[in-house]
């Protein structure tokens, strides 16, 4: 896929886009190969929660394409242990079990919980200088927001490692009133924080929770849109990740993501839904 950024969904194992994305009838073995030809990227979340076997990762090193990138999550027992410098030996086990996938695996994630605070950045300072492989943090504590000596301190920590902030942006899901179980329970999971549009290397990460109404994504998307653009003309290589409540349309908001920056840079080619041979196409705008 020769686009000059990395889109991608939070996950490749939705049965629930079967008929969409995927052709009826396609089984989940069959998942990963097809949602690699249609995104060139994704959010690796399966590994936050469990580590996976090598058997798996051999798995998928067969059917990631070279130039694929799965931004793989340290797994929790790394990030949300109390004492960052305890978890050295879990950190090059993870590594060592992710290297089959080379640079498919390009940046890997650290996504803290909000429990975690400036009087840890010390010890953010020796991971990082452990793991000295492309990186890429998301923080949710609210000093980190603040726009104070805290947050400042984060950012030059981060810009001066060429390790990127990750962008999060939950307005659009907060922006739902709605007293549907998916939207109240993701609005009750998901952190409610101010936009940090934030380029450290170049590869800024952006995560976009958006409404499950579609078109209602429209407004907080348009800045996004411009952010890309300018990011691409610059010379940069962002990652763009799209989720809805469910996870369901996350494919048709990415793609109407993909569309709109269309709109924006002339000539960024479509991306292969074709490949959907007969299916419905899903609705890009």
């Amino acid at each position: 896929m020769n686009i000059p950024y990395f889109l991608g969904c939070p996950s490749w194992s939705e049965s629930a886009w079967v008929g969409s994305l995927y052709p009826s009838g396609l089984a989940s073995a069959g998942f990963l190969a097809h949602y690699c030809s249609v995104f060139n990227s994704v959010e690796g979340n399966t590994t936050l929660y469990a580590w996976p076997t090598p058997q798996t990762i051999q798995r998928w090193s067969e059917l990631m394409p070279p130039g694929f990138r799965f931004c793989a999550k340290f797994p929790r027992d790394i990030t949300h242990a109390e004492q960052l410098g305890q978890t050295m030996a879990q950190v090059d086990a993870f590594l060592a079990l992710l290297a089959p996938l080379g640079s498919r695996v390009t940046p890997f994630w650290l996504q803290f919980p909000a429990s975690f605070g400036p009087s840890q950045l010390g010890e953010l300072v020796t991971l990082l200088e452990h793991i000295r492989m492309p990186l890429a943090v998301e923080v949710r504590h609210s000093a980190f927001f603040a726009r104070g000596e805290e947050e400042r301190a984060l950012n030059r920590l981060l810009r001066e490692r060429g390790v990127e902030r990750i962008c999060l942006d939950s307005r659009a899901l907060f922006s739902c009133r709605s007293a549907d179980p998916a939207v109240r329970h993701a609005q009750s999971r998901k952190p409610r924080l101010p936009v940090r549009p934030a380029a450290f290397s170049d590869s800024p990460q952006v995560r976009f929770i958006g409404h499950p109404d579609l078109a209602a994504n429209d407004p907080f998307m348009v800045p996004w849109i411009e952010k890309v653009a300018t990011w691409i003309e610059a010379g940069k290589t962002p990652h763009v990740y799209l989720h809805t409540p469910d996870n369901r349309l996350a494919p048709d908001l990415a793609l109407r993501f993909h569309a709109q920056l269309q709109a924006r840079l002339p000539g960024l080619p479509a991306l292969a839904v074709s490949s959907l041979q007969g299916e419905a196409q899903l609705p890009l705008l």
